[in-house]
């Protein structure tokens, strides 16, 4: 893990923290780092899971599936970003995507539990990850509002002004670069 820990310092969970810090947690964590290849399925619709994904290198899809095989790309997960968190963090909840690597990546699985209960040493920087969680957590639900807000519009029109209005608000101008 040495070899991506300025990379792991960059990631919104680790926000904050040093080399050694990080490295302490991941013990903690009991992080594992696996390989996988094009077209593998890494977490399946209608299994659980009491992990989340740090996408280390690839990329990864996250998608949907109907039961006549019809698939909808949800999100598309590049490396530093996560995925799975919200299931592994809801006790026996049920996957309803299913997570496939799109190119060969590799993965540090976390197991939430480990991130949500402090542990007997009580580390600040334990602490510090708690946090730096619940507020990517907090922005995730704040990305898919909008989405949710956007796509809940009647026609294409309306979703696409919804859109550029909001992009407008963000940027605080009329003119902006999308």
């Amino acid at each position: 893990m040495e070899q991506y820990s300025a990379f792991l310092q960059n990631t919104s969970i680790f926000s904050g923290m040093s080399r050694e810090e990080i490295k302490s947690i991941l013990q903690c964590l009991d992080a594992k780092k696996e390989n996988y290849s094009k077209g593998s399925v890494i977490l399946r619709a209608g299994s659980s899971t009491e992990s989340m994904g740090l996408l280390l290198s690839g990329k990864v899809l996250v998608i949907q599936e109907d039961i006549w095989g019809h698939r909808s790309i949800m999100d598309l997960i590049s490396p530093g970003d996560f995925f799975g968190e919200s299931f592994a963090a809801s006790p026996g909840s049920i996957l309803n995507v299913s997570v496939v690597a799109d190119s060969d990546c590799q993965i540090l699985m976390l197991n939430i539990n480990r991130i949500l209960s402090v542990c007997t040493a009580a580390c600040s920087h334990h602490a510090k990850l708690i946090r730096n969680f619940a507020a990517m957590l907090a922005r995730k639900a704040l990305r898919f509002n909008n989405k949710i807000s956007h796509m809940s519009k009647r026609s294409t029109r309306e979703k696409l002004l919804s859109f550029l209005s909001a992009e407008s608000t963000q940027k605080g101008s009329l003119c902006f670069s999308i």
